[in-house]
């Protein structure tokens, strides 16, 4: 289905409100393989001990069965996440509000919220946005406040990130880095991520799918590893952000060099991912 209707936005509305919670443990192993992932030294953590920044994007994913994956390997729509009739979805940005570090060895809850759908033309068609609120919370108290932006396009339409993003890109500081990281997009750091966060779209390792189908030049990178990447770098300055807010700009693909990017500014620093030809797939700023 190439767009929707208003009368199907309506319907898609009525999600608005739906809840849904789950539970986890933050244990030394998952904490070293994140680590390990971004090429860290796995160091043994203990109990206790702060967990890696962005460690809960890989805590209480969703364990759908294999029948209840769609083609892209998403789980099908319809049970929390609003039954959206385009067929591509991608994670547009969102905003972290730190409170507390998680701490190895705890147990966390989290509560997901659907905030709003809205419906949108792009100028290749539709666009369907979906907010979703999320509250990380252990026994301590609230330690993480989140909000998730999700786009959903047209099978017909291209790649590229949607308008808003492109409107949310500030002008170009990837030209003045501070500091900067140089890593490669490989396909086995796009496993390793996959498997992290048991995230099944077949945009990450399926290179014929991520081509042929969705039109993409090569795997894709996942948003919340390029967020992963630019908090670790926040921290790794000044130490954890009160507040991170990302946004994704274009794809990043695999099979060349990117870098990992950071400039101060007068509230913290301005954070971005960039290409081998240095435009920007992700932009993001931190506070404190």
């Amino acid at each position: 289905m190439s767009a929707v209707s208003e009368l199907e936005i309506e319907e898609l509305r009525k999600y608005i409100g739906r809840e849904a919670s789950a539970t986890d443990v933050v244990t030394p192993h998952k904490c070293m393989a994140l680590l390990a992932t971004l090429d860290k030294d796995p160091t043994q953590l203990r109990e206790g001990d702060e967990a890696p920044l962005a460690i809960h994007w890989c805590l209480a994913q969703p364990t759908v069965r294999m029948r209840s994956l769609g083609p892209d390997g998403h789980p099908t729509r319809g049970d929390f996440l609003p039954a959206v009739p385009l067929p591509r979805r991608m994670w547009a940005g969102g905003k972290l509000q730190l409170v507390d570090p998680i701490r190895v060895g705890e147990r966390t809850t989290h509560l997901s919220r659907i905030e709003e759908v809205k419906l949108k033309d792009g100028r290749t068609g539709s666009l369907c946005f979906v907010t979703i609120s999320h509250r990380v919370s252990t026994n301590r108290g609230l330690v993480i406040e989140e909000r998730q932006d999700i786009v959903y396009r047209g099978a017909e339409q291209p790649a590229p990130a949607s308008p808003q993003a492109r409107r949310a890109a500030p002008e170009a500081p990837w030209r003045q880095a501070e500091w900067s990281q140089r890593l490669v997009a490989d396909p086995v750091l796009l496993f390793r991520y996959s498997a992290l966060t048991f995230n099944a779209h077949r945009i990450h390792y399926d290179r014929n799918y991520a081509t042929v189908e969705e039109g993409y030049p090569g795997l894709v990178v996942h948003g919340p590893l390029q967020a992963t990447l630019l908090v670790t770098l926040a921290g790794a300055l000044r130490g954890m952000p009160r507040t991170f807010d990302f946004r994704g700009i274009s794809p990043l693909c695999d099979g060349a060099e990117f870098t990992v990017n950071a400039a101060p500014t007068e509230t913290g620093l301005d954070l971005w991912v960039a290409d081998s030809a240095g435009r920007a797939t992700m932009t993001a700023s931190a506070t404190w």
